[in-house]
């Protein structure tokens, strides 16, 4: 096939500059990304929580990037180059000692931000890794850094932000220290329903007990509990909520403070 065929196919004709672009150069790299649009970048609750002109100003660093399950984003220790705004994927900061052990210290999905980095070199204090596939808008931590410095809204954004997340850590804290295994698993039922759009969650046991760092046995029996109470139906890969009031009951005291206190935090930020 001939370049005039290809263009032809492709709808490059009459846009010669286009179809001998290198595939391999950044002028290609940057001409085939999605198009960020305000509707699109909106599905950020951060992001739409900016005033439009400062959104905008975004536009040419923001990339729409897909999310696979799974992918590390950025791991203890490293240069934080990027940072992600979920649309419809979910992120787990997790702790990672030194035995290999983990722990899900908080998670992040559409209404949040993972990786802020104010100052240059700065290192990440967790491991960031997807939890459930989807999609989200990737910044360059150099950039969101420029749009800081220069003051108004987005600094005192990230700021409230950053204080909802710290108070999210600080109930995970004192509710892995205090709570039963079954409300540990109800709390973290509710923090995946709250970020995402349907009541039927994608998970196995086994990745539940290495987010709670408790033991898969452990898991199975909560689940086992909460299914026979009516709250959940599980199959393999697979939990649907059917009693969202009943897990909230059972989660207690940790889940609703810290439901709660997020919630205002991020109303304030709505209103930055």
């Amino acid at each position: 096939m001939n370049n005039s065929q290809l263009d032809s196919d492709f709808g490059h004709a009459g846009h010669p500059s286009v179809a001998r672009m290198d595939v391999d150069s950044p002028e290609f790299k940057v001409a085939s990304r999605p198009v960020v649009s305000y509707s699109g970048a909106q599905q950020n609750e951060l992001l739409a929580a900016l005033p439009r002109e400062v959104l905008e100003s975004l536009f040419e660093h923001l990339e729409l990037v897909a999310l696979p399950f799974g992918k590390e984003l950025f791991e203890y220790g490293s240069k934080l180059e990027n940072v992600y705004f979920p649309t419809t994927s979910i992120v787990s900061l997790l702790y990672v000692m030194e035995d290999g052990a983990t722990t899900e210290i908080a998670v992040v999905g559409h209404e949040g931000v993972v990786g802020v980095s104010m100052f240059p070199g700065e290192r990440a204090m967790c491991s960031a890794v997807v939890q459930s596939a989807g999609y989200g808008y990737r910044l360059k931590a150099q950039a969101l850094r420029d749009c800081f410095n220069q003051g108004g809204a987005l600094p005192q954004l990230l700021m409230r932000y950053n204080h909802a997340l710290f108070a999210q850590m600080a109930q995970n804290a004192v509710g892995g220290r205090h709570s039963s295994i079954e409300q540990k698993l109800c709390r973290w039922l509710l923090d995946r329903l709250d970020r995402s759009a349907s009541n039927e969650l994608k998970v196995t046991q086994e990745m539940i007990s290495i987010m709670l760092g408790v033991r898969r046995e452990s898991i199975t029996a909560a689940a086992g509990k909460l299914q026979d109470d009516g709250m959940i139906t599980y199959r393999r890969g697979n939990i649907t909520v059917l009693d969202r009031e009943g897990l909230e009951r059972y989660a207690g005291e940790c889940y609703k403070v810290a439901k709660t206190e997020y919630d205002r935090l991020l109303v304030d930020v709505a209103g930055c």
